[in-house]
């Protein structure tokens, strides 16, 4: 990854960049996210049923504020826009007032945000969910969104979007999502197609040698890695095409997420025929022969569910 700009976002310059997103999500509508937020502070009472781990989601979301958003920009083919390939929103945060995990904080620090900036120079969520509703980034069906465990990700925008607390039910938090985020993967979820891949998302950079440009548990860096392995994985692992039945799945949310891949696709390899006949999520084409799955096993249909473990916004090392 040689060249990458990414471009700090502040109140003064918002509506600017809000205006160059548009443009180029014209062009390259493939968009890694990421989030940093400040931690889990709290579980839901009284919730022990199959949609612990959206519960304990929606009352951290709905207690927490979103402290950066990182957004990259590239085609179905990993080309980038030339000027300016990720944007790094940094969003009003006070730790005089806001509510926090102490660790969280300390691991952001470290991670190099400045919390004095972001009290005096951070974004208004209102303004920011205003203009990325009519951005284009959203509510496009043309737009893939990139991501890794990105439960609480896709949580707190959602949250910036409506300027309402979560839904109560985990089948409405996915239709809102689907509504917004027509089309997603979540690679934490991806990866258990493969008995290759394991870990978290540094894991995943260093099996497929994608390097990392910025500082780790920062949003703009870690969605930049995010893109870099997904293309590596659609390529490699999936060989060229992610099957359209791992769409719009988050690692530990709704029922669909207890399956592994393996059981979704019924324990099958697409082949790139298949694919063709509605098979592959129609980015690339496989060459003739060639698996469009790789490595789909049928394991058992249980999975270990949980919140990502640094409670930041970035997943596990």
């Amino acid at each position: 990854m040689s060249a990458v700009n990414i471009r700090e976002v502040w109140a003064g310059n918002l509506a600017e960049e809000m205006e160059a997103i548009s443009e180029v999500v014209e062009r390259y509508n493939h968009i890694a996210l990421d989030t940093e937020f400040p931690g889990v502070v709290a579980r839901p009472v009284g919730a022990a049923g199959s949609d612990y781990q959206y519960q304990t989601l929606r009352v951290n979301v709905d207690l927490l504020k979103i402290i950066q958003l990182g957004l990259t920009f590239s085609d179905e083919e990993g080309n980038m826009p030339e000027d300016v390939q990720c944007w790094q929103f940094n969003f009003h945060f006070s730790l005089a007032s806001d509510i926090y995990a102490a660790d969280a904080i300390e691991l952001l620090t470290q991670a190099g945000i400045d919390f004095s900036q972001h009290e005096r120079h951070g974004i208004d969520v209102a303004e920011f969910g205003e203009l990325l509703t009519s951005s284009g980034v959203v509510l496009n069906e043309d737009v893939t969104w990139v991501s890794f465990h990105s439960g609480f990700d896709f949580g707190y925008l959602l949250k910036v979007l409506t300027s309402c607390p979560l839904p109560a039910a985990e089948s409405d938090f996915l239709d809102l999502l689907a509504t917004y985020f027509p089309r997603v993967y979540d690679m934490k979820y991806l990866m258990l197609a493969s008995d290759k891949l394991y870990g978290g998302l540094n894991k995943l950079a260093e099996i497929y040698h994608v390097d990392r440009t910025g500082s780790m548990h920062q949003a703009g860096s870690d969605s930049l890695v995010t893109l870099h392995v997904f293309l590596r994985m659609k390529e490699e692992t999936f060989r060229g095409a992610v099957p359209v039945p791992l769409v719009g799945i988050l690692f530990g949310i709704g029922s669909a997420s207890s399956t592994l891949p393996g059981r979704l696709l019924n324990g099958q390899r697409l082949s790139a025929a298949a694919a063709e006949n509605g098979g592959g999520d129609g980015e690339s084409t496989a060459s003739p022969g060639k698996s469009k799955l790789g490595d789909v096993s049928g394991k058992s249909s249980e999975l270990p569910l949980g919140v990502p473990p640094s409670m930041t916004g970035a997943d596990e090392p």
